[in-house]
C-alpha cells in the first residue's frame, strides 16, 4: 500500500511539472496488474481503484471463496474393469444426469432425488437396478458441526453409478486411484457390482471412525476446563453436544438402511454378502456405541458445568450478601446520628472535653463495629464463611 501511494504521488508530481493536469486520486496506470488476491479484500480494493466493481454472485454478494467453490465444474469419471463399469459423478447438474439417463434405464424421479439435498436415506428396487441414498457424516470446519453428506447409488448387474457432491473424500480419491493402479481396480471392481457396492459402503463407514475419534479428543480437551470453576465452557459444551447429536442422527439412520441393503443387493452378486455386510454392521454398531459414550459424557459435562456455574453464582451472591449485611450497623448508626452529633469536619465548632474533638466519632465507630464483629463471629460459627 505504501508503494502504491508513493508511485501515485510521484506520477502526479511529474505530470504537474510538465504543465499537464494531474491524474485523479483513483487513477492507476494501465500496466499495473493485480495478482494473487482471488476476489479478496485487497483485490476488490484495487478493482475499485481501477474503476471496476468486483464480481458479484447471483444473490448480489461478492464472489469470494464461497462462490468460487460453488462454481466448480461437474466431474464425471468412468472406470471399466472386465464386465463392470463404474460411473462416478461429482456435483452433477441436470445436463449430466439427462446424459446419464440416455445410457441407463433410470427413473426420472430417481434422477431428481440425486439433485435434491433434502432426501432421506432409502432403498428403491426396480427390475433392472437398485437405487439407494445413503448419508455419511461430514464435518464442517466453519460451523464445527457435522452435516450429512449424501451419496446416491444406482446398482445394476454390470454397472454402478455413484452421485455425490464431492464432500466424501475417500470416494473422491478412489476413481483416480483406480485409473492409476490396476491393483486397486482389481481389489474393488474385480468381482461384481454387488461386491463393489459393499467395498464403497465399507470404505465410507471406516471413514467415520476418525470423526468419532476426534470427538473423543475434543471431550478430553475440555474435561479439565469443565471442572475448573474459574473457567466457563458453556459454549464449547453446547457446540460439541450439537455435533454429537448430529452424528448420532446420521449413524442411527445409516444403521437401519445398511441392514436392508445387504438383503436387496444380494441378487447383483455371486458373493455371499451376509458375512461382508455383517462386518459393516459391526463397525456401525461400534460407531453407535462410541457415540452413545460421547453423548453420556457430554451430558455429564453439561450438568457439571451447570452445577459449577450455580455454585460460582451462589458463592458470589453469598459474599455480596455478607458484605451488605455487615454494613447495615454502620448505615443505621450513620443515619440516626449523622446529623445530630458533632463529628470531625461537621458544621458545629468546639471540642469535647473528655477525649478531644474525636470523641463522638470514636463512639459512633464502636457502636457500629460491635454488631458487625458479632455478626461475623456468628457467620463463622454457623459455617456461612
Amino acid at each position: 500500500m505504501s508503494n502504491l501511494i508513493s508511485r501515485l504521488w510521484k506520477g502526479a508530481g511529474q505530470i504537474l511539472q510538465k504543465g499537464k493536469p494531474g491524474p485523479s486520486v483513483f487513477e492507476v496506470p494501465n500496466d499495473w496488474e493485480v495478482k494473487g488476491y482471488d476476489s479478496g479484500y485487497m483485490g476488490n480494493l484495487f478493482s475499485l481503484v481501477k474503476g471496476k466493481w468486483p464480481a458479484t454472485d447471483a444473490k448480489g454478494g461478492s464472489g469470494g471463496a464461497a462462490s468460487s467453490a460453488a462454481r466448480k465444474e461437474p466431474v464425471v469419471t468412468t472406470v471399466t474393469w472386465r464386465n463392470l463399469t463404474w460411473v462416478n459423478m461429482e456435483r452433477p447438474t441436470r445436463r449430466e444426469l439427462d446424459s446419464l439417463a440416455q445410457n441407463y434405464p433410470f427413473h426420472p424421479l430417481d434422477l431428481d432425488d440425486c439433485l435434491s439435498k433434502v432426501q432421506l436415506p432409502k432403498i428403491d428396487e426396480y427390475e433392472s437396478y437398485l437405487f439407494t441414498i445413503l448419508h455419511f457424516p461430514v464435518f464442517e470446519h466453519r460451523t464445527r458441526i457435522t452435516s450429512p453428506g449424501q451419496l446416491a447409488i444406482f446398482l445394476g448387474k454390470e454397472f454402478v453409478v455413484t452421485v455425490h457432491s464431492g464432500e466424501l473424500k475417500p470416494l473422491v480419491n478412489l476413481p483416480v486411484n483406480c485409473q492409476q493402479n490396476s491393483k486397486t481396480c482389481e481389489e474393488y471392481l474385480g468381482k461384481d457390482s454387488g461386491y463393489f457396492l459393499y467395498r464403497i459402503v465399507d470404505m465410507l463407514v471406516d471413514y467415520c471412525f476418525p470423526m468419532v475419534n476426534k470427538t473423543f479428543y475434543n471431550l478430553d480437551a475440555i474435561e479439565d476446563r469443565v471442572f475448573d470453576d474459574k473457567i466457563t465452557v458453556s459454549h464449547e459444551i453446547a457446540t460439541l453436544r450439537r455435533d454429537i447429536a448430529s452424528q448420532r442422527r446420521i449413524i442411527g439412520i445409516l444403521r437401519s438402511v445398511v441392514a436392508d441393503l445387504e438383503r436387496k443387493a444380494q441378487r447383483y452378486t455371486e458373493v455371499d454378502l451376509k458375512v461382508y455386510f455383517g462386518d459393516i454392521n459391526d463397525h456401525i454398531a461400534r460407531l453407535w456405541s462410541n457415540l452413545d459414550e460421547c453423548n453420556e459424557t457430554i451430558e455429564i459435562y453439561k450438568d457439571t458445568d451447570f452445577t459449577m456455574g450455580q455454585e460460582r453464582t451462589n458463592r458470589i451472591l453469598a459474599i455480596l450478601t455478607i458484605v451488605f449485611t455487615v454494613s447495615i450497623p454502620f448505615t443505621v448508626i450513620a443515619s440516626l446520628y449523622g446529623m445530630n452529633v458533632r463529628l470531625p469536619g461537621g458544621t458545629e465548632t468546639g471540642a469535647w472535653t473528655a477525649w478531644g474533638s474525636y470523641t463522638t466519632f470514636i463512639i459512633v465507630l464502636l457502636v457500629a463495629g460491635l454488631p458487625t464483629l458479632l455478626m461475623l463471629w456468628l457467620f463463622r460459627r454457623w459455617r456461612w464463611l
